[in-house]
């Protein structure tokens, strides 16, 4: 099967800084994949830079077969990849519900009331049945990123990124989002999450990339990750942040 995300070769700079360093990454589709490190290893860059947020200055990015460049063909990219930040950067004027249909309405060409039911659908699935007509200003932070990750799939995306999607939030409302991403996980959507949560990882990922210092040191299925990882910089960053 041919990957849906596949990057190669692939070097970030931010002037002086080497931020990506040759990165090769390969993605089947319905693959759920976690990206960790250390802060400022680079892992943020890599996954914006899927859908171009982040300009490369070497190598390839390619999804589902369409190379990531700017031109006519990054709008077509970009509606196949859903985006959730750390910050959830939903209108504050429209409703939960409107804010989700937004993207199916304009991007898509959905009519209104399609658009509305399918919102309507994606709300009740991340448990925010109640909410629909609530602006984000009248939601909880954790309520306010479900809201963020309907409105991504609203576009029934190919590919899903999550970078660092609970690291704003409440500790009280890091595990209502996490809940909802686990259940996303393995329904078909291809995910790429970066995160400082160990153990979501372990329970969630196929596979777990660590990176460090802008280069991929290691990657593995969670049990052989966490349980009897290679290389000796993955074993010095788990010890430093894994309960002993």
């Amino acid at each position: 099967m041919s990957a849906i995300v596949q990057i190669s070769g692939l070097h970030k700079h931010y002037g002086a800084f080497h931020a990506l360093k040759g990165i090769d990454l390969s993605i089947a589709p319905g693959e759920v994949v976690v990206v960790v490190g250390p802060s400022g290893s680079g892992k943020s860059t890599l996954i914006r830079c899927i859908n171009l947020l982040e300009d490369y200055q070497r190598g390839e990015v390619r999804v589902d077969g369409e190379k990531v460049v700017r031109g006519k063909a990054l709008a077509k990219v970009r509606a196949e990849v859903g985006m959730v930040f750390q910050s959830f950067n939903l209108f504050p004027h429209l409703s939960a519900l409107h804010n989700v249909a937004l993207g199916p309405l304009r991007v898509r060409g959905m009519p209104r009331a399609q658009a509305d039911e399918r919102a309507r659908a994606l709300l009740v699935k991340v448990g925010l049945a109640d909410h629909c007509d609530k602006l984000p200003g009248q939601l909880s932070g954790g309520q306010q990123q479900r809201v963020a990750i309907a409105r991504a799939l609203a576009m029934e995306p190919k590919v899903l990124l999550f970078d660092e999607p609970t690291s704003a939030l409440d500790p009280e409302m890091v595990g209502e989002v996490l809940a909802v991403m686990q259940a996303l996980a393995h329904t078909g959507v291809t995910m790429v999450i970066v995160t400082h949560e160990m153990g979501f990882a372990r329970r969630v990922a196929d596979r777990v990339v660590f990176m460090e210092a802008g280069v991929v040191v290691e990657q593995a299925p969670p049990e052989q990750f966490f349980g009897a990882p290679r290389e000796a910089r993955t074993q010095a960053f788990l010890q430093a942040i894994l309960p002993h």
